[in-house]
């Protein structure tokens, strides 16, 4: 036993998902109660997911539910048919080849094994659940034989290699069959204590391998049944029982293996034990093992499939130990397996009773998606390249990377990408305007990756067309893109940039010199119309042959290039050239050579990749491009090698000056974006300026038309006010005409009563009494034209009043125009307390003159009375005191009148001084606008104590008023007139005219002035009732003298 190969595990790599949920949904086939059938629509279809062709499932008829299981399948010699058996006895064959099925028999009970025989294709064996063997026909569908012989259910049938002979084995014994007459020809007993595994033909031999329960294994010699050998115990130590075993189509390698992840590896020549595999840990037993054929081998099988506790059948390679594909899941679990002897289907049946068809090119084609296959040699890659022209379309970048030995530096690219994009790739969609966003994305990545890595990339103007068609092929892999890229400029560009910025010269010299070699006169045709390397071999070499060629002509032509040293691209580019000859030697034009080496040109590429081959052969070493040019060097792992093969000062200072002009530029742009902001700000500001000027236009003339509106309105208000104010005083000189008519009639009721009493008295009394009554209406006449001056004259004072104060408030309107509706309310108050005042007072002077005038009225009537009774006891006696009593009352009435009029003069002096002082406090109001509303609420409180003092005053000159400070009058303080008469005078007060004013008088103040003028009126009453008594008693003349006005 190889001691290395104790210490050998596998790798555990993970498998890909090809025994897993399927990433689409596989085709199945319901076979249900048909006895045939297709197997599949429209063909095997592996592709449809993890390798599947076909999953087929058997449910009993009416009842979909019910799920008939399958037990064992079976593949016949050429692996074209399977052979399927469930447990209610039903075998089928599926023709793979014809996509077919059929139901070829019945037997009623379940299939412990199943096997063709290889002699008679169309016959099979079968086990059955009563420890027989039955042979069946598949296209008769009869039965051949029928073989008894075992005591316990058959495990396994093996068939010999001729056909003719097959073993069947159960737990008791193994039994010989001779399939030409269906008898057994020999017997294996053994003791029940050890019990047989299996008993199965060795393939291209005549021996029997039997494997015991006691982990003993003989070889027998099938002519004489002579054991040949027995191999050796397994390691000391080892707890494997073997259970399973598997032998590879030579014969040479035994497999075997049990409850545990270990594989024990029998080389039946030497007798050794080779190799212990270890499977990974989730493996804990190992439940099916068997090779997968593969038609190139030569019989020495390397896959392995092992099927483990975990319903998973794992396939790996026993020589590298390393993990290909696994089928089935945990969800989706096998529980046996068989594989075609021509290696392409693997047929499992599943846990839930299906069986699942896969095909191994799909899953093997899946494998190498995900892990590289070890092995490859490039020699042989040379020889199959040489061989076919190409590699396969499905293995080709598989094989770039593995002959370009991509490191794949994860960690060192990604701080590549993370630095961002290049300022010199920044706008590169202007100079390569690429329709696909994705491309341009990723090449803009690489040629800053790659310009990170060396500043050269960065200069060199002809790297994005180098690098394009790499970025086209392996945009879904940026990483290897770039390495790619990188190993193409390290390795096939070698010396490009020594001469930078210019072309290389040194190679396109060593070019020049081939072509002088090989095709002279070509060269010659070149130097005749000036055309140098730089229009004939440039071109090719700075797009890497993408503008001249296809698709497949170019992947053809880099599947030798990346196969052969690197002086193979210059020998591909000067065959290129050398096989266009015909149509170059024809070009007399500079324009037309230019042309013709960047378009594709009508050339077969194979042949010039055959003359590529010949001038690497035959070109002398002392031209020859290998003698310059270093052998293929991969990138190094980790980290990517150090790129200065160029002129650094040159490729500093270029730097230096594109950033410069870079610097410039965006100082350029930023500043035209300044001065387009700054236009932009200038022309948002004068369309703002306009919009702002044609809203103050059309706001100006909103107020122009609002104020024509206003002026409208106050004229319309100024004249209703007018037609109001004329309305009242209509209304004021009517209710004093219905006041003096109705007085009138008053007094001419008294005076008729008077008159009547007046008639019972003597003639003489009468004519006294008419003497009496001209002097007096004389007396009264001369008062009454006194009082109507004084009321012309107050009239006309009251008019004075009004125009100051309208031409006051006119005044302030003009002047104070923006607190026009204050100034209005406050002229509104003062004027509402004018009137109020002037209403008041009127009412109150009126109230005054009827009650003096009652009062006087009761007054004379008691002295008419008191002098008629004294006139009639003292006719003569008391005429000549009379006579003095009539002329001292004149006396007393002009002192009164005296006293009024000196009482006017001084209110007409105090409401002066008040208009100046309202004057005076309407500036302070407008200077000091907080304080307005006290200095009119101290204004109103002054001019209520004056009108209060005003009414005491005049209560102490006339007892008959002592309720007048009861009356809440008059805040401006106006004038107050009392009109007095004689006592032995009539009073006449029809030409009682009172001040008419146009103010508005609230309803509530009206009631309260009529209440205070009922009250007025009562007590008058009572002071005539008390008069009238008191001159009752006082009879003698004595007490007329002592009858005095108190004040």
């Amino acid at each position: 036993m190889d001691k290395a190969g104790l210490g050998r595990t596998m790798r555990a790599a993970p498998p890909p998902p090809c025994g897993g949920r399927l990433a689409r949904r596989m085709p199945s086939r319901e076979l249900g109660g048909r006895s045939q059938g297709p197997l599949w629509g429209r063909g095997p279809g592996p592709a449809a997911g993890g390798g599947v062709i076909v999953n087929i499932t058997h449910t009993a008829p009416g009842s979909p539910s019910k799920t008939i299981r399958f037990l064992n399948v079976a593949f016949d010699s050429s692996g074209d048919s399977l052979l399927a058996g469930d447990h209610q006895g039903n075998i089928y064959v599926f023709d793979l080849k014809g996509n077919r099925f059929n139901l070829v028999q019945r037997t009623m009970q379940a299939c412990t094994a199943l096997a063709f025989n290889l002699r008679r294709k169309k016959e099979f064996l079968v086990a059955l659940a009563d420890y027989s063997i039955k042979c069946f026909d598949t296209e008769t569908k009869e039965l051949v034989s029928w073989m008894r012989g075992h005591d316990s259910s058959v495990s396994s049938i093996s068939v010999n290699g001729s056909g003719r002979y097959a073993i069947t084995t159960s737990t008791d014994t193994a039994q010989l069959w001779d399939l030409d007459t269906f008898q057994r020809k020999r017997k294996l007993n053994v003791r029940h204590s050890v019990g047989i595994q299996k008993v199965f033909f060795l393939p291209l031999s005549n021996t029997i391998l039997s494997c015991f329960k006691d982990n003993s294994v003989f070889a027998w010699e099938f002519d004489t049944l002579h054991c040949k050998y027995q191999l050796p115990t397994p390691v000391e130590g080892s707890t494997l029982l073997y259970k399973v075993f598997a032998v590879t189509r030579d014969g040479r390698i035994f497999v075997a293996g049990g409850k545990s992840n270990h594989l024990h590896l029998w080389c039946l020549e030497s007798k050794q034990l080779i190799k212990i595999i270890q499977m990974p840990t989730k493996v804990r037993a190992v439940r099916h093992l068997e090779f997968l054929p593969d038609s190139f081998d030569g019989g020495s099988n390397q896959v392995l499939g092992v099927l483990s506790q975990d319903n998973m059948m794992r396939f790996i390679n026993i020589e590298t130990c390393k993990l290909l594909f696994a089928i089935g899941s945990h969800e989706e679990g096998i529980s046996t397996a068989a594989i075609s002897p021509n290696g392409r289907y693997i047929a499992s049946v599943m846990e839930n009773g299906s069986v699942n068809l896969y095909s191994v090119q799909a899953l093997t084609q899946e494998a190498n998606k995900n892990e590289l296959p070890g092995g490859l040699n490039k020699k042989r890659l040379q020889a199959l390249l040489k061989g076919y022209g190409e590699y396969p379309a499905k293995y080709r970048m598989f094989v770039w990377r593995s002959l370009l030995q991509l490191p794949e530096n994860h960690l060192a690219f990604s701080s590549l990408i993370d630095k961002g994009t290049h300022s010199a790739f920044v706008n590169i969609q202007n100079e390569y305007p690429i329709k696909s966003r994705k491309l341009l994305r990723v090449l803009q990545r690489t040629l800053s990756a790659l310009a990170h890595w060396s500043a050269i990339f960065g200069e060199t103007p002809y790297i994005p067309l180098l690098a394009f068609p790499f970025v086209k092929l392996f945009q879904n892999n940026q990483l290897i893109c770039f390495e790619v890229v990188a190993t193409v400029v390290v390795n096939f560009c070698q010396h490009w940039f020594e001469y930078f910025p210019n072309p290389p010269v040194n190679v396109l010299s060593m070019m020049e010199n081939i072509l002088a070699h090989h095709d002279k006169e070509l060269l010659q045709h070149f130097i005749k119309y000036n055309v140098t390397s730089q229009v004939y071999a440039w071109p090719l070499l700075e797009t890497l042959f993408s503008e001249v060629l296809t698709r497949e002509e170019w992947l053809k032509v880099f599947d030798n290039i990346f196969s052969n040293h690197p002086s193979y691209f210059l020998m591909i580019v000067v065959a290129y050239i050398v096989c266009s000859r015909a149509p170059l030697l024809h070009c007399n034009q500079r324009q037309d050579f230019e042309y013709f080496f960047h378009h594709r040109n009508n050339l077969d590429i194979n042949v010039v990749i055959k003359e590529a081959y010949h001038f690497m052969e035959a070109t002398p070493p002392d031209i020859h491009p290998q003698r310059v040019l270093d052998d293929f060097i991969p990138l190094t792992k980790g980290q990517y090698p150090v790129f200065n093969k160029y002129p650094k000062f040159i490729v500093d200072y270029q730097s230096q000056e594109w950033e410069r002009i870079r610097q410039d530029e965006i100082e350029y742009l930023r500043e035209r974006q300044l001065m387009h902001e700054l236009e932009a700000k200038a022309q948002e500001r004068k369309a703002e300026d306009e919009a702002w000027y044609r809203k103050q236009e059309l706001l100006r003339e909103a107020e122009e038309q609002r104020r024509k509106m206003l002026v409208e309105e106050e004229k319309k208000l100024a004249e209703q006010r007018q037609r109001l104010a004329a309305v009242r005083r209509e209304l004021k000189v009517k209710e004093l005409q219905f006041l003096d008519a109705s007085r009138r009639r008053f007094l001419k009721y008294q005076q008729d009563q008077r008159q009547m009493e007046l008639k019972r008295l003597d003639d003489e009394i009468a004519r006294k009494a008419s003497m009496r009554e001209q002097e007096t209406a004389a007396t009264v006449q001369d008062v009454e034209v006194r009082q109507m001056e004084l009321e012309s004259q107050r009239q006309l004072f009251e008019q004075h009043l009004i125009k100051d104060q309208e031409s006051s408030t006119q005044e302030m309107k003009e002047e104070i125009d923006a607190s026009r509706r204050k100034a209005d309310l406050e002229d509104h108050v003062v004027q509402r307390l004018m009137e109020t005042d002037r209403e008041e007072k009127q009412k109150a002077q009126m109230v005054a003159e009827e009650n003096l005038a009652k009062a006087e009225q009761k007054c004379i009537e008691i002295d008419w009375r008191l002098q008629a009774l004294h006139k009639l006891r003292h006719d003569d006696k008391n005429r000549e005191k009379h006579y003095e009593e009539i002329a001292k009352l004149l006396h007393d009435n002009r002192v009164k009148e005296a006293e009024l009029l000196k009482a006017l003069r001084e209110a007409e002096e105090k409401k002066w001084e008040e208009v100046i002082r309202k004057k005076a406090q309407l500036e302070e109001e407008q200077k000091a606008a907080a304080a307005a509303h006290e200095h009119r609420k101290q204004f109103l409180e002054d001019e209520m104590n004056d009108a209060l003092n005003l009414a005491e005053k005049l209560q102490r000159e006339d007892a008959y008023f002592e309720r007048l400070r009861d009356l809440k009058a008059g805040r401006t303080g106006r004038e107050v007139e009392f009109q007095q008469v004689p006592k032995s005078g009539n009073v006449c007060l029809n030409d009682l005219s009172a001040s008419e004013s146009s103010s508005y008088v609230s309803s509530v103040r009206r009631r309260e002035l009529a209440c205070q003028e009922r009250e007025l009126m009562a007590e008058v009453r009572q002071l005539r009732q008390k008069l009238t008594a008191q001159a009752r008693v006082r009879h003698p003349p004595t007490h007329l003298s002592s009858t005095k006005w108190t004040t």
